[in-house]
């Protein structure tokens, strides 16, 4: 998922927070769960509309012609077209670049006006992919859905998280992920049947995409600030207001008081960026802010999810046998996200990183293998052998998708003191963007290159992440984030970087 929690500043009060159930605040939930759709929507219905006939034939003939042709050397060639591929990563860049934009203009502006920028910039771009006409209504379309994910998933997270109580703030940040999950699964069951509608199917899965946008900006004009936004723009008696709202009570004067106090500690940090920078957080910079979001990425997952239709069709599978393929791993990748939230409190993060990644270096292996013996003859696998595949490819999903990815979220946002914790995660958020826009941009050149190499090196570099974790990341499991800090202390390689009590802080506060 993209974003992550945000603390609502000191805990010396908690205990005397109150809430109950109210229908505002499940407004603001359904809001959020709109904001996840979209980003799940369109990472699961690109891949699927760059395998429709018509879609190729229109935009992209050479690619249509080598689709068909049943010689060796295009078995796995047949999609390599960077153009075609800058269809796909295209958003990611826009995405990464906005992601800026929306920092600023959530903090000065608010989580309410970063949602509805995205919204619309969103539904611009579903319109104009929708209506395209040629290659070049096809990228800008892109890049203003891009922008719309930017937006969205720099402000939806951190909207869900001020207005959720803070004894369910986990539960509810996962909503963001869930519906992340279930859109992609939605977007590959509409491909599944749009592709059976021609010549204009393609454009129905892409003009689909309007449908939660619009939603999601009459749902971003009618909700209400969030009172930590609104204590920081200085509008005091309105957050109170609106605290009451979304709490059920009048009695907030506990979390009032401490929004109030973070908001000033906050504002005394003046560059927390430059304090990221510091010897006693290198720990969480390197594994928080650049290892894990970049390694998310290279696990191979997103290539499927992203190019699932083009994978199977470029293996042997036919058109509508490749769609509902895809759309059986990624309802894995919806099984796999419950389990995760149900679990991993219990289990831990690391048994989790190191238990999936070893089944998902096995699936690799064994994808590998069968592809060296039985593909790349310019003839389609057989029915056992396919299956097989699929078979494997939804166990290295479902691996996935209860350890690296919503792990890959998760963990960086319980590494950080609240001091520093947005700085960080906008780093976060952008190191996984550029590997993102990378691995779309690139997968497809390497299956062409590298053949059934390309699972190879994916196994190979799930191998090493599954060391990084083992030997550099402690369990963060029930850890408060104060203590976070006494982890990398008494580890046994950290401790001589950071040395003892090198991260002592009294009050902290969220930036």
């Amino acid at each position: 998922m993209a974003g992550g929690v945000v603390e609502g500043g000191p805990t010396k009060r908690a205990h005397l927070y109150e809430h109950r159930f109210t229908h505002y605040f499940a407004f603001t939930c359904v809001v959020g769960a709109l904001g996840g759709s979209l980003f799940g929507y369109d990472l699961g219905v690109s891949g699927g509309v760059t395998s429709m006939d018509d879609f190729l034939i229109k935009f992209f003939p050479d690619v249509y012609k080598k689709k068909h042709m049943h010689q060796k050397e295009t078995d796995y060639c047949k999609y390599d077209n960077q153009v075609l591929t800058l269809f796909t990563s295209s958003l990611y860049f826009s995405a990464l670049v906005m992601t800026f934009f929306a920092s600023y203009l959530t903090r000065k502006k608010g989580r309410k006006a970063s949602i509805i920028v995205g919204a619309l910039s969103f539904l611009a771009g579903a319109i104009l992919n929708a209506a395209a006409q040629n290659i070049a209504m096809l990228i800008i379309g892109r890049v203003l859905l891009g922008g719309g994910i930017g937006f969205g998933n720099q402000a939806v997270p951190l909207y869900l998280s001020e207005m959720a109580p803070a004894r369910n703030r986990g539960a509810v940040n996962q909503l963001f992920q869930f519906t992340t999950c279930f859109g992609i699964l939605v977007a590959n069951l509409i491909n599944y049947f749009t592709d059976k509608i021609h010549p204009h199917g393609w454009r129905i899965s892409l003009g689909l995409a309007a449908i939660p946008a619009l939603l999601m900006l009459v749902g971003g004009i009618f909700c209400a600030e969030t009172p930590n936004s609104l204590v920081e723009q200085g509008r005091f008696d309105e957050a109170r207001k609106v605290l009451e709202k979304v709490r059920g009570t009048k009695n907030v004067d506990a979390e009032y008081q401490d929004l109030v106090e973070a908001s000033e500690e906050a504002q005394a940090v003046t560059s927390p960026f430059r304090t990221l920078l510091k010897k006693k957080y290198r720990p969480q910079l390197v594994i928080g802010a650049l290892g894990i979001p970049a390694f998310q990425q290279l696990t191979g997952n997103n290539s499927i999810l992203f190019y699932a239709p083009v994978i199977f069709q470029s293996i042997g599978f036919g058109s509508n046998a490749s769609l509902y393929s895809s759309s059986i791993t990624n309802g894995a990748l919806l099984v796999a996200t419950v389990i995760s939230m149900f679990l991993v409190d219990k289990f831990g993060r690391r048994k989790f990183f190191l238990e999936a990644g070893f089944e998902m270096i096995c699936c690799m292996i064994a994808t590998a293998i069968v592809l060296a013996l039985d593909f790349g003859h310019g003839k389609e696998l057989s029915k056992s052998v396919s299956y097989f595949l699929v078979i494997v490819i939804f166990l290295f999903v479902l691996a996935y998708g209860r350890s690296w990815g919503p792990l890959g979220w998760l963990v960086p946002s319980e590494l950080f003191p609240l001091e520093i914790r947005s700085a960080a995660q906008s780093i976060v958020v952008c190191v996984n963007m550029i590997f993102t826009a990378l691995v779309a941009q690139l997968f497809l050149m390497s299956l062409c290159h590298l053949k059934y190499g390309i699972f190879l090196l994916f196994a190979g570099l799930i191998i090493f992440m599954s060391m990084f974790i083992f030997f550099l990341l402690p369990e963060t499991k029930q850890v408060p984030i104060e203590e976070i800090y006494l982890l990398f202390e008494n580890h046994w390689f950290w401790k001589n970087i950071v040395g003892q009590s090198g991260q002592h802080h009294g009050k902290t506060a969220a930036v």
